[in-house]
């Protein structure tokens, strides 16, 4: 059995009950690490036309544009630093990736901590554009990928049949809406669960 990458796991996962051929393009963003795979898929049987990513984007660094900006924001507020005390900062980390889980669903979300520097509560208001505009730069660069694929694997976008988001960053409503907006309105297939894709793509290659 080969072994297989999660983006074309996800791809066969999608393709293994689909009839005919179909070019499908597998957006992987997860916590840490970026892929973008093009694919054809043909009755359980893909050929992976172009690859490309980036090892050093992901969820991860939202977390880190997030927190940092709120460091900056606490420090001027109460001339305290969060990063001299290691566990009131992981305390602070943990609550804005959860912040950011909760934006997917909701357009604001409080962030409150009791006591969590030098005696000093922690409440601040993150708002679904604030993470937008903070982070717009990181997501552009998700785009960047889409268009290496496309131009080595020779294709042009109305001719990708399927867009499979795979990993937990991809729920992010603005990288769904971008990603919407560079196909042309074409709606991306959100129902592709990682580990069940992994699982189904090594099975597809045990035969």
């Amino acid at each position: 059995m080969r072994i297989i990458n999660e983006p074309t796991a996800a791809a066969i996962s999608y393709g293994l009950d689909k009839k005919g051929e179909k070019n499908v393009l597998v957006f992987d963003l997860g916590g840490g690490t970026f892929d973008v795979s093009l694919l054809t898929v043909e009755n359980g049987v893909f050929e992976v036309l172009a690859t490309a990513g980036d090892t050093h984007l992901g969820g991860e660094d939202f977390d880190q544009r997030i927190t940092e900006h709120f460091v900056k924001l606490f420090k001027k507020k109460n001339n305290v630093d969060i990063k001299s005390d290691k566990r009131a900062f992981q305390r602070l980390k943990g609550e804005i990736e959860r912040a950011k889980r909760d934006l997917s669903s909701v357009p604001q979300v409080r962030i409150y901590m009791e006591d969590l520097i030098d005696g000093i509560d922690f409440d601040e208001q993150l708002t679904r554009a604030k993470f937008e505009e903070l982070c717009m730069d990181l997501f552009k660069n998700t785009m960047k990928p889409i268009d290496t694929v496309l131009k080595d694997g020779d294709m042009k976008k109305h001719e990708v049949d399927e867009i499979v988001l795979v990993g937990g960053s991809t729920r992010i409503p603005k990288i769904q809406s971008m990603i919407k907006e560079y196909f042309n309105g074409k709606e991306p297939n959100r129902g592709v669960n990682p580990d069940e894709a992994v699982a189904y793509g090594a099975a597809a290659q045990g035969w």
